[in-house]
């Protein structure tokens, strides 16, 4: 470690973070989650001696590899590491860090670009589903400069158009765990639905707030979160999650009509932080809530129903576009969207030896 890390910093659509090669790392999870909280500064809310951005947006690892896999040329572990406690947890997947996927396994040499597009297929460990990233290369290398333009980042970059298939209960074992399009917890009407990511969608007035809200307003709303932490906890068991006081997931969105011509106004706490956003996987299980009939987000939804629907999921920032198809029986089979990526940082970390506060990883 004093000769430090090989490591690339990297911007993926709306979060940043580390991406290492998996045998720069310790293969076991303890050791590594060590080392983690170390790269990122974590436990510390300012996370001063580390990398990282002191936002959990900006304090997440991807670690990848060539697979063995048939299907996938590269397999994809994501890890979130905590800003003010000493945990490092696999619970969920990113898909914003998913964007710089692609671009690292073609920097690394995990797989040989081809002139003018290259597909990369991303098998996501977290979740064991793949997803396929289309990254642009000129004479061999990564373009990263371009014309897409993603909200919530500024200027604009080289599109990385990503496609999901079969994201349907990634975690918890079902789209709608519960079976349920809607369930009451705590006397609010809610949706845990799981298409990519684990989240419970509710409305925001169900909440007493009006949806409009900026994330600062939000999270200083101190009632408004330990309403939401008692619903989740009591969601977590009911989506198959167990115990989930220390994980990630699920992720609580508050919804309410569409203010800017979308399909959906959304603010998420992913799940103790007002989003400045919404997750990719996110805004896909969202958008899925939006189009479930009888669920609370589909009545405040606006959008035309067919086998291919383009749903706009506003959040603080602007809006993330999620491209739906459905098959004749109305179940929602591919989920695709365009993010932007672009590299930061390449060259070593360095963490120190010094003790830090009792580790804990969770699975």
């Amino acid at each position: 470690m004093s000769k430090g890390i090989e490591c690339m910093w990297m911007r993926g659509g709306t979060s940043k973070g580390a991406y290492f090669l998996a045998d720069a790392l310790p293969s076991d999870e303890q050791a590594r989650a060590d080392i983690l909280l170390r790269v990122m500064g974590s436990p510390d809310a300012r996370q001063i001696d580390g990398m990282g951005g002191a936002d959990p947006l900006a304090s997440k690892v991807a670690v990848v590899k060539k697979s063995q896999r048939g299907d996938a040329d590269v397999d994809y572990l994501f890890l979130q590491v905590f800003v003010d406690q000493a945990i490092v947890t696999d619970a969920q997947n990113c898909g914003n860090i998913l964007a710089g996927v692609g671009p690292f396994a073609i920097e690394r040499g995990l797989v040989d670009p081809v002139e003018g597009e290259t597909q990369v297929r991303i098998f996501m460990e977290n979740t064991g589903q793949i997803a396929v990233a289309r990254v642009q290369v000129k004479d061999g290398e990564v373009v990263y400069e371009g014309d897409a333009r993603i909200d919530g980042v500024p200027g604009f970059s080289a599109p990385v158009p990503i496609t999901f298939q079969d994201t349907a209960g990634s975690s918890c074992g079902a789209l709608l765990p519960t079976g349920n399009a809607v369930d009451m917890i705590d006397g609010v009407e809610v949706t845990m639905i799981d298409n990519g990511m684990p989240c419970v969608v509710m409305r925001a007035s169900d909440m007493g707030i009006s949806g409009t809200e900026s994330r600062e307003e939000l999270e200083a709303n101190d009632a408004l979160r330990a309403k939401l932490e008692a619903i989740r906890l009591k969601a977590g068991p009911m989506m198959n999650l167990g115990d989930v006081k220390e994980k990630s997931v699920p992720k609580m969105t508050m919804v309410s009509a569409p203010q800017n011509g979308g399909a959906i106004s959304t603010r998420t706490f992913i799940p103790h932080r007002c989003h400045a956003s919404i997750g990719v996987l996110g805004a896909v299980s969202v958008a899925t809530a939006a189009v479930l009939p009888g669920s609370p987000a589909n009545g405040l939804a606006s959008y035309t129903a067919s086998s291919r629907m383009t749903l706009d999921v506003e959040h603080p920032t602007g809006c993330m576009t999620v491209v739906l198809d459905q098959d004749d029986a109305g179940n929602v089979g591919s989920a695709a969207l365009l993010r932007t990526a672009r590299k930061l940082f390449d060259g070593k970390v360095f963490v120190h030896s010094n003790g830090l506060n009792p580790l804990s990883t969770q699975e």
